[in-house]
Formats: C-alpha cells, structure tokens, sequence
C-alpha cells in the first residue's frame, strides 16, 4: 500500500509518499514547497489572499506529486499557522474546491498526539516512560506517556515563528531585555505542564521538528547527511551557549552558523530559548533529536488503525468549523488497542 501526506506548516508545505510495509512507513519520495506564511501573516491575522493562492497551488502539486508516485489523495493537515487564522475556513474551502484535497486543521492536542505516536514508534518500548517537546512555527507541543499515545498533552501558543513576530520584530542582534522578557512569558505559559512531566519522571525524552534539529546541529550533532539512524542529542548546557549565541548576531548573520538556514534564521533564537526553558523547566538535561514528528505520525495512525480514523478527524474538522479558533475543543481520536 501506498500513502502520501502534505503538511501546509508556517514555513513549507512538505509531502511524504510512503510503502507502508510491515507497519512501517518507508519514505520513496519527499518534496516541498517554500510558502514562508509566518513571514507574511501575524497571528491572529487573516492570511492574505496572495498567500492562500500560493498555498492552494503548492497543495496541488503536492498531490499531483503523490499521485505520480502511485498514491491515493494525500492525508492533508495545516498546522497553527492555519488554524489560528480568523479566515481559516475560507482557506481549507479555496484548497478542497480547487484541489480535490480536503485540507484539515488539528487541534494542538491531537499533533502532540500524533508526533508521541512517532517518537514512540521510532525510540522503541525500551525508552520507558517518554516525554516529548515539539517547537512549530505557531504553538509548542508537550507530552508524556508510557504507552503507544501520550497520557498527557498541552499546546501551548509558543511557537518560534509566533514569538519572534512578538519580540524580535527588527532584523538588528535583539536586546538582552527583550531575550529575558520572552523566556519569562515562556516560563509563565509552561510551567503548569513542565511540573506535570517532572513530576511523571520520564525515563526518556525526544525533541522533534525542524527547529530542534538545526539547533541539535548547530549544538555539535551530525549533519543530515549521515542519515536518520545516527544518534544525535541535546545537551541543555550546549542549548544554552547557542541561546547567548544566537543572540548576539542580527539574522542575516545567524544563518551563517552551522545548521542554521537563512529562512529559520530569523526564528531561530526564539526556537531556541523556548527549548532551553522547557528543557530546563522539565529537568531534563539531555534529549534525543527525533527524526520523526507528525508527518509520519499521519502516517502511522493510517498504517495501524485504518483509513476510518482519519474520516473522523474530518468530520470532527466540520464540526469545529463553527468555532473560533481559541474556542475549539481538544479533541481525541479513539485508537484501536495498542
């Protein structure tokens, strides 16, 4: 069986074909699309129609890719960037009358959900009892579990791309004063859930996304051209030098650091001073950079409980679209045992 998924993030919008093989999901193709919306759009902002049609024309070669490869209609998600936007629905409605694609949003819970159920597929049974922390580009992802989906998750409006429209809006080195005001929000807005993960005592931790890996990078770990097998971690003292780092140069010179592209660079100081405090908050000192996220979270769920799970994240999608953003519901699909 072949499986696709597009991910309309506040950056890119990614598409994965996959052979879903022994409940696995073996990539045969990958491709993106840069789109850039955080650039573009402030959250809590209607998204431009400039951007919408970017948006619906990177959605439809993305599927028209999938299709090329031997894939059924792609599993389509749209992450914060989306989802917080007061024209959201205007946006999914543009993408489905023009593509065919039925573009979902998902509620922060059910990402953090689905991004567990990868970095548990990935680390094993052997990691224990695992927490994991995600940095989007509109909300951070928290969550704990012992078992195949997470115990416990929040959402949190602390995304990199979020932040650094809140406090670092120049494109000059910011001010220290501005640095520690952002790690005091970020402190205030995820303490209730960092004494929550302490408290579980988790035996292992991953971190996930684009933002942790180019920080994991520019930390000392291996490039991504020695593959997705190499361990790679993150040291939260090695986290906080590149904070003090990252904060002393303007973007432009940001992306000159090794890891660091020049379309996160502007991103990256804020990604990073998120993930020091949730690392320091949480009490963890060492983390494992997760190749997968929610992508083949998607995938997975689709592998392992069949096609009828992502038939309801779409109805629950309808049923939310009544609902302001901040009003929605976290909701749970039900999953076949594990």
């Amino acid at each position: 069986m072949r499986i696709s998924v597009v991910d309309v993030g506040s950056n890119t919008v990614r598409l994965v074909v996959a052979d879903a093989e022994g409940g696995v999901p073996l990539p045969v193709h990958t491709a993106k699309w840069r789109l850039r919306l955080s650039e573009h759009v402030r959250p809590g902002t209607d998204i431009p129609e400039a951007d919408i049609e970017r948006l619906v024309q990177a959605v439809d070669e993305a599927s028209r890719t999938a299709a090329r490869w031997g894939a059924a209609g792609p599993l389509a998600f749209a992450t914060a960037v989306v989802r917080s936007a007061p024209n959201r629905q205007e946006v999914l409605r543009a993408v489905r009358s023009r593509t065919g694609v039925h573009l979902c949003t998902l509620p922060g819970e059910v990402e953090a959900e689905l991004t567990f159920l990868a970095a548990r597929r990935w680390m094993g049974w052997r990691s224990g009892p695992l927490a994991l922390i995600d940095i989007g580009g509109g909300s951070l992802e928290v969550a704990f579990g012992r078992g195949r989906l997470p115990d416990f998750v929040a959402s949190l409006p602390l995304g990199a791309g979020r932040l650094t429209h809140e406090f670092f809006p120049e494109d000059d080195a910011p001010k220290w004063d501005e640095v520690r005001a952002l790690r005091r929000k970020v402190r205030h807005q995820l303490r209730d859930a960092a004494a929550r993960i302490r408290w579980e005592g988790p035996r292992s931790a991953v971190v996930t996304s684009r933002t942790f890996q180019q920080l994991g990078r520019l930390c000392g770990a291996l490039p991504g051209r020695h593959g997705p097998f190499v361990e790679r971690q993150l040291r939260r003292g090695d986290l906080g030098v590149a904070v003090e780092r990252l904060a002393a140069l303007p973007p432009a010179e940001r992306a000159l650091l090794p890891g660091i592209s020049a379309p996160r660079a502007r991103q990256s100081l804020a990604g990073a001073v998120v993930g020091h405090t949730a690392m320091k908050l949480t009490g963890l000192k060492t983390v494992t950079v997760c190749p997968w996220a929610i992508r083949e979270g998607v995938l997975l769920r689709h592998i392992e409980d069949g096609a009828s799970w992502w038939a309801e994240v779409d109805r629950l999608n309808e049923t939310a679209a009544l609902a302001l953003p901040e009003q929605v519901t976290p909701l749970r699909i039900a999953a076949a045992p594990s």
